[in-house]
């Protein structure tokens, strides 16, 4: 038996210690160019040769050569597509699934809470206009009525009734960031057409249709994959239907937003204000017409969960420990795609390809999505 052999297709800062446990699984690992995850130009016939005969693809987010069809029917023996990342909108789950191959991703809390603690940062830099006050006092100005923040929550000492936070996809980062508003007394809705009601109500949250969302909500926050149903999700209709004074956040997925749209209901007066951490090109092209766009946009260079002693390195390791699992034959416990395990288990269950006599790590818990 000959060593199972790993593509690496976009390898994160850290990944040396879980390298390290692989090779002594006996992988043989191929790693592929540290530029693929940005935009340089289509990479596939380069990556399917490197991923030649591989049991497992491996890695981090790929904006340019996405994980598609041609690369999985290169490898009659692939196995698992394993993210250390919680998106797989750079992976062709559904060709995945009808090849028989498993795609794992890793929403750790150290990413998605990392995302949702940042959601909050943006909405309350936002509302309390943060950045425009700094630019303001740095431009040798002082206060200016137009910089009036706005007071979240609801009050009984003068009955204000405080705004409105509008959650798109009430998963596990639609729900933190919930649990962080709660002590506010804001009214938080949501929609998410999958997810039960019981979810909502444990997390206080009022269930309610998109339409409705974008009509009441004074802030609205994306948190939903981005697949074909989400694509362009935010368009130039949707934003009509929002408040001329509310302000919109995505750190989701680029290709949820419409970019053109959401450029022009900022320059229109549409909206009031953006807060922006991903993109649909990335990094964000310099021709972007949410570069022109001033006070009225803030963003982030994709970066939301980048934290100390946070990022990439648990997904890494999820990652890697699921692609061990499944080089053993077992199936691991953050299947993405889980209606092709039982196919997979015909293929690959209990079938080891490791050349190393050693049980596979025991998988960190996953479970359903947090309450």
């Amino acid at each position: 038996m000959s060593d199972p052999k790993i593509f690496i297709f976009a390898e994160p800062d850290g990944a040396a210690e879980c390298n390290e446990k692989l090779e002594k699984y006996g992988c043989n690992l191929t790693i592929g160019e540290a530029d693929w995850h940005t935009p340089q130009g289509n990479n596939e016939e380069e990556m399917i040769g490197l991923a030649s005969d591989a049991e497992a693809l491996l890695g981090t987010s790929i904006r340019s050569s996405p994980i598609t069809r041609k690369i999985m029917e290169a490898n009659p023996n692939l196995r698992i597509v394993a993210k250390c990342t919680v998106g797989t909108d750079d992976i062709d789950v559904e060709a995945a699934t009808e090849l028989g191959i498993l795609v794992t991703h890793a929403p750790t809390e150290s990413n998605c809470y990392g995302v949702a603690e940042g959601t909050v940062a943006f909405i309350l830099a936002s509302v309390k206009k943060l950045s425009q006050r700094d630019a303001q006092v740095k431009g040798g100005k002082w206060r200016d009525a137009s910089l009036m923040g706005t007071y979240l929550g609801r009050r009984t000492t003068d009955d204000y009734p405080g705004i409105t936070l509008g959650i798109i996809g009430l998963g596990r980062i639609g729900a933190r960031v919930a649990q962080l508003f709660a002590p506010w007394r804001m009214r938080i809705i949501a929609c998410d057409p999958y997810i039960s009601d019981e979810r909502f109500i444990r997390n206080g949250v009022e269930k309610v249709d998109l339409d409705t969302l974008l009509a009441e909500s004074d802030v609205v926050t994306v948190h939903c994959i981005n697949n074909k149903e989400t694509a362009n999700l935010m368009n130039a209709a949707r934003f009509a239907k929002m408040k001329p004074t509310a302000v919109f956040v995505n750190t989701s997925r680029g290709g949820n937003v419409d970019e053109d749209a959401l450029a022009a209901a900022l320059k229109n007066d549409t909206i009031a204000f953006a807060a922006i951490d991903a993109f649909k090109d990335e990094p964000l092209l310099a021709d972007s017409p949410l570069r022109s766009l001033g006070d009225k946009i803030m963003m982030s260079p994709h970066m939301v969960s980048s934290n100390q002693a946070s990022g990439l390195g648990p997904g890494y390791k999820w990652a890697s420990d699921a692609v061990i699992q499944a080089l053993a034959g077992q199936v691991p416990n953050n299947v993405f795609n889980p209606e092709v395990i039982e196919r997979w288990k015909e293929r690959f269950g209990d079938r080891s390809v490791l050349t190393v006599n050693e049980p596979p790590p025991d998988h960190p818990g996953y479970g359903p999505p947090n309450p």
